[in-house]
């Protein structure tokens, strides 16, 4: 009986973690990557062909995800998120980042951005840091990435979206971006119109003020009132994916500014 038991746990974990750490859904993940792609400086394109080799940027930028189906990689879970109390100010929110030890989106995004400039750093410590670096960018501008612990990033509050089970989490992963029924190419054509001054401020944030940003978004999206058993479609869409497109396009625009500083 116990080793049934033991048995069930494990799998509840498994199934678990690769439903609560992700990030935009594939769809979205590679729309930030494409987006990324546009923005990039020649030297850096090259740099990133001799790591990924014919991979793209967009086709990559999932890895991080599909790894999950490993259990080795069980680890990364807490990479893709931070947990921040609701009610903090920006300030609050840079002290907590300074002094959180464990593993979370923003310590790790820094420590892979610091490998990939380091010189000394191996081939495969290189294609692994960049891999994560081009999700986690896209994770850490997916609002709900930035949410209470209390409610597992809002995987708790259980709701329908378009008559379908889901959760507050999966409605920002997937939902809204895949009721749009575009392709990555499509998507990514259809909001990469940014002007240069927003670019220019876009590019101007640090780490600290991208993760302050979408706190904020999450406390908008928390100061709804939703709450489990709530039937969101049509509404819920047009109030919200005006703010999903321009998270995707920012992603995509800081990733390019990350990765060119990089390799400059």
């Amino acid at each position: 009986m116990k080793k049934l038991i033991k048995k069930i746990v494990v799998l509840a974990v498994l199934i678990y973690l690769p439903y609560s750490a992700s990030a935009w859904g594939v769809l979205g993940h590679r729309v930030v990557g494409e987006v990324a792609d546009y923005y990039l400086q020649a030297k850096t394109r090259l740099a990133i062909k001799q790591i990924l080799g014919t991979e793209s940027m967009a086709m990559t930028a999932n890895w991080a995800d599909f790894i999950k189906s490993d259990t080795t990689y069980n680890y990364l879970g807490n990479w893709h998120y931070v947990n921040l109390p609701e009610n903090l100010s920006k300030s609050d929110v840079f002290s907590f980042l300074a002094n959180q030890k464990g593993a979370n989106i923003y310590n790790r995004l820094n420590e892979m951005i610091a490998v990939l400039k380091d010189s000394k750093s191996t081939a495969t410590q290189k294609k692994f840091a960049l891999r994560m670096v081009i999700h986690m960018v896209g994770d850490l501008h997916q609002p709900m990435h930035t949410a209470r612990k209390d409610d597992l990033g809002g995987n708790k509050i259980q709701l329908s979206w378009f008559g379908e089970k889901s959760n507050l989490h999966k409605v920002w992963d997937e939902g809204l971006v895949n009721f749009q029924e575009l392709s990555y190419t499509e998507y990514t054509k259809a909001i990469n119109h940014p002007t240069s001054l927003q670019i220019a401020n876009w590019q101007k944030a640090d780490l600290k003020s991208c993760v302050y940003e979408s706190y904020e978004i999450c406390n908008k999206i928390y100061a709804t009132g939703i709450k489990n058993d709530d039937k969101l479609s049509y509404k819920y869409n047009f109030d919200w994916i005006d703010t999903v497109n321009e998270q995707l396009l920012k992603g995509g625009v800081r990733l390019a500014k990350i990765l060119n500083d990089i390799y400059k």
